[in-house]
């Protein structure tokens, strides 16, 4: 008894007809039949009536057809299994972070290679928007990118970090006396800020548009670290996360404004196996546990 032997049966017991199931399975009509016809000599049993036109299953046939089911679908199991293992031995994972949170994934990222060295991981750092897309297009497995709203169609997250936008100046400026400060006030002010297709953007233009005003961005630089030298200069007011400023005079916006660090990936689409092993990994490390530094 052969696997293609319970093949053709399903295929010409599902078709109705030899010629079609011999079609279905991409093999000339003769062969299958002449499979079957084996497959009955050793059971001793026909497993088809065959009619004039028409071929319909015997008792004999009924009964073994769900059994020659299952054997195939044991064989595609052992397929996905070994499948699934050689994904986790030559496998690809592509990872797109944010700029500055790239070594938030280092351990993740290194634990993995060393329990599975043969999967190329490759890492890419951009806006939130264009991860985004990326992660949607499949041409990224996950990312870590900063949100202001609800996620995305089509994609799953899990929040790394929540937190309010602040204003951070030199300890110098004019308003260093001050504790908070309005949207409106900050309208006056030169500011130095993330640039679109960012989070913390999107939740700044959010936040003056709800007031009816847009935001004066005098600088704009893709890394918090940057936007933090340039405030120290005294060229602006930064627009950072609550936790990022360093040795700059902190101010409470009010509306206040928030921005979230998601880990990302796909909702719909199953993702390959090293993927998803890599994805728990970076779940374990990155969703619980306070991480420092700053979050675009």
């Amino acid at each position: 008894m052969e696997l293609r032997q319970l093949a053709y049966v399903v295929a010409v017991a599902e078709e109705g007809s030899f010629t079609r199931g011999a079609a279905r399975e991409h093999v000339a009509q003769p062969g299958v039949s002449a499979q079957v016809r084996r497959l009955e000599a050793e059971l001793g049993q026909a497993l088809f009536d065959r009619g004039a036109g028409t071929v319909t299953l015997t008792a004999a046939g009924e009964a073994v057809l769900p059994f020659a089911r299952a054997a195939l679908a044991g064989a595609a199991g052992v397929r996905t299994a070994i499948d699934e293992l050689a994904g986790l031995i030559r496998g690809h994972v592509a990872v797109g972070v944010v700029a500055s949170v790239g070594g938030w994934l280092a351990d993740a990222l290194a634990s993995f290679h060393a329990d599975h060295p043969g999967v190329e991981i490759t890492l890419e750092e951009h806006t939130s928007d264009a991860l985004l897309d990326g992660v949607r297009s499949g041409r990224l497995d996950l990312a870590l990118a900063g949100l202001a709203g609800a996620p995305p169609a089509g994609l799953e997250t899990a929040t790394v970090r929540d937190e309010d936008l602040v204003a951070a100046i030199h300890r110098g400026h004019h308003l260093a006396k001050r504790r908070t400060i309005s949207v409106r006030a900050l309208h006056d002010e030169a500011l130095i800020a993330l640039p679109r297709g960012t989070g913390g953007r999107t939740a700044l233009d959010e936040g003056f548009a709800a007031v009816g005003l847009s935001p004066r961005v005098a600088f704009e630089a893709g890394d918090p670290r940057v936007l933090m030298d340039l405030a120290q200069r005294g060229l602006g007011v930064a627009i950072l996360p609550a936790s990022a400023p360093e040795d700059l005079h902190v101010l409470q916006i009010t509306p206040r404004m928030r921005s979230r660090l998601e880990l990302v990936w796909r909702a719909n689409a199953p993702p390959s196996h090293a993927a998803r092993a890599l994805l728990a990994r970076a779940r374990q490390a990155l969703v619980n546990p306070a991480l420092p530094g700053a979050m675009p």
